[in-house]
């Protein structure tokens, strides 16, 4: 029985969905009860049988408070004895579960906070100043170019392999991700010319190219995470409900582990490379060999990544083929895409809107630093203070992060008030200096200018960062997945393109008096048109876009139109109008019985020597209690009896 329920009920198909059968008055008691427990989950529903989300707020928190201490005692229960037959395995299981799915992300993060970090080396005393910084002998617009083609080559990638994941599967894009990022990465060390300009050009090249990739392990990484691609391909439905968002941010937050080994790989090379010192003048052997083997490094992983996804992810697009198979598509889901826009547009402005004003927010978070420094600094001209503080900033983004995993699965907390705090706490930290920058910005209140630096960093990791990355993707269906999250992540990188071009042209108080307003606009975005799918079963999502799929929409009554997990937009609009719980458990009890007689087709047709060769399909799980009450109960179905008559003949 409990094996059924973990991999939660197939996509309505087959008679009588409807609804009008009443199947629970053919029930015993003891029969009620077993259905009870494949259908209410303790997680979900109380004793009552009563949904967490019906519950009054006094009673959802005993609840939740309850079962987070009896899933808490589980999980510890279950490292413990990890731990005791092998003190490694729980570190083992955290790298496949947690940093295999997001290893690309953590590269990523590696080589483009690596480019941030770069420039400034580039632009120092005695390295390429005057190609650099005085832009004499090298093109001004190839020199700004390395930003803005860097992020054009992640927004194409973005939308373009997105695109290709839900077309060709997760395993191919994740494949193409890290081909493309070793190549990408083999052009950046290798990047030279005939003059410094000719350099310039050849490495802007290369970081555009690299971006395409880069941009692609976005939707790839945050849907295989959802996916279950590192394992079987297959979903429980348990697991899901209590920590899916943990296992997506889990993977999120190697990007942050990645800026901190940059960060860390480049202070020591430049160290072993400068003969020990960090302080320029730095020659241009230094910066050259610190540059080149900063991108070797990672490319070595990247190469292993590549092999990794090609020989040790083939369950990667298995619930994207199940997807299809129901929908009876083989190419591009076109009409999934269409239906998507048409029923699930707003959330679409939700994803793509709070993603823009993030990462105005995101690359803002720099304007602190160079204040700051210039203030306790005065007059410096090394590289090492600014690096080390970004290490600092890291290792405080780092905790964000983990924090972030942690209660982004709490039904008290969840995804969307995260992401709503997040945006009010940055709005806050932002327009608090621009009010009183002199004052901030003072020898005597630095240290508060900066605190407020950290605590930024913190907040949109522990916020708009990690959800944005999450809902993207799970607020969609399976079919256009990687799609709708690659739309959004793009119209995130535009946030990020807007903020390197307008920062261009306006001085540093004025950016902090343009960059809150865009804090407001994503809580505003947030509360409107973002579902809360905190506790809900992705299962259940599906389920309601079979129904979405065939025209049903009104035939749906189950928790994914519960005003629980809907938009203030979607309850305005009156979705939650279709929230029945009764009518939903009847037609779940049906939707198990025709599955169930599909079952007993196939053994039909075994047995009559007609193999069907789908591996999607496991009998296995159906319980003697289970398929007792629909064999008394089955009446004569026609197709079991053409069956059972073909191989009596």
């Amino acid at each position: 029985m409990a094996e059924y329920r973990d991999y939660g009920l197939a996509a309505p198909h087959g008679p009588d969905m409807t609804g009008t059968h009443n199947p629970v008055h053919d029930m015993t008691s003891n029969e009620r009860q077993i259905f009870d427990y494949l259908l209410k989950p303790d997680d979900s529903y109380n004793e009552s049988g009563v949904y967490w989300g019906d519950m009054s707020w006094s009673e959802q928190i005993k609840f939740v408070l309850k079962g987070d201490a009896k899933e808490t005692k589980r999980e510890a229960s279950n490292v413990w004895a990890m731990f005791k037959k092998d003190p490694l395995s729980p570190v083992s299981y955290y790298f496949k579960n947690m940093v295999l799915p997001g290893a690309g992300l953590g590269l990523e993060g590696y080589v483009l906070f690596s480019i941030g970090n770069i420039k400034p080396m580039f632009q120092a005393k005695g390295s390429f100043t005057e190609c650099w910084k005085t832009e004499k002998i090298c093109n001004a617009t190839w020199i700004a170019a390395v930003d803005y083609m860097e992020i054009s080559g992640i927004i194409v990638g973005q939308i373009l392999v997105g695109i290709l994941g839900d077309w060709l599967g997760r395993r191919w894009g994740l494949i193409q991700d890290a081909t493309i990022m070793f190549i990408g990465l083999v052009m950046l060390t290798a990047a030279w010319g005939v003059t410094e300009n000719g350099w310039v050009i050849c490495y802007v090249w290369s970081l555009f190219f690299y971006g395409i990739g880069v941009g692609g392990e976005y939707p790839m990484t945050a849907t295989s995470g959802m996916e279950n691609a590192v394992g079987s391909g297959k979903i429980s439905t348990k697991e899901d409900r209590l920590h899916r968002g943990r296992k997506v941010t889990s993977a999120f937050l190697m990007q942050g582990w990645g800026q901190f080994f940059n960060q860390v790989i480049l202070i020591l090379l430049l160290l072993i490379f400068h003969h020990g010192s960090g302080n320029p003048p730095y020659s241009k052997l230094a910066a050259q060999w610190t540059y080149r083997v900063s991108f070797a490094i990672p490319a070595v992983g990247t190469l292993w990544l590549v092999y990794y996804r090609a020989y040790k992810m083939k369950s990667a697009s298995k619930q994207l083929a199940a997807a299809k198979k129901k929908s009876k598509v083989t190419g591009y889901d076109t009409e999934s895409l269409k239906l998507t826009f048409t029923y699930f547009g707003p959330r679409m402005i939700a994803t793509a809107g709070a993603w823009y004003a993030n990462d105005i927010f995101f690359y803002g978070n720099k304007l602190f630093q160079s204040e700051f420094i210039s203030v306790i600094l005065p007059g410096n001209t090394s590289i090492m203070p600014g690096w080390l503080y970004n290490l600092i900033n890291v290792g405080v983004s780092l905790v964000g992060y983990y924090l972030a995993s942690f209660l982004i699965d709490n039904k008290l907390y969840g995804r969307k008030r995260m992401q709503m705090v997040g945006f009010l706490m940055d709005f806050i930290l932002f327009v608090v200096p621009a009010m009183h920058f002199k004052y901030y910005t003072s020898t005597a209140h630095v240290r508060e200018f900066q605190a407020m630096y950290f605590l930024s960093s913190f907040f949109n990791q522990f916020g708009p960062n990690a959800v944005t990355f999450l809902v993207a993707a799970e607020v969609y269906p399976t079919p256009i997945r990687a799609t709708a999250h690659g739309l959004s992540a793009a119209a995130g990188k535009l946030g990020a393109l807007t903020a390197a071009v307008l920062y261009n042209y306006i001085d540093t108080q004025t950016k902090f008096y343009v960059v809150p307003w865009f804090g407001l606009v994503g809580m505003l975005v947030t509360v409107v048109f973002l579902p809360d799918t905190t506790g809900l079963d992705l299962k259940e999502q599906e389920r309601r876009w079979q129904y979405i799929r065939t025209g049903r929409e009104s035939e749906y009554h189950g928790v994914a139109v519960h005003p629980k997990h809907l938009s203030y937009w979607e309850r305005f609009r009156g979705v939650g109008k279709y929230y029945d719980a009764d009518a939903d458990y009847k037609q779940k009890i049906e939707e198990m019985r025709a599955d169930w007689e599909a079952s007993q087709e196939r053994k039909a047709n075994e047995k009559a020597g007609h193999w069907d060769d789908d591996d999607e399909h496991d009998d296995s799980v159906w319980s003697s209690d289970v398929s007792t009450f629909f064999e008394k109960t089955k009446g004569n179905s026609p197709i079991i009896q053409a069956k059972e008559k073909e191989f009596r003949e």
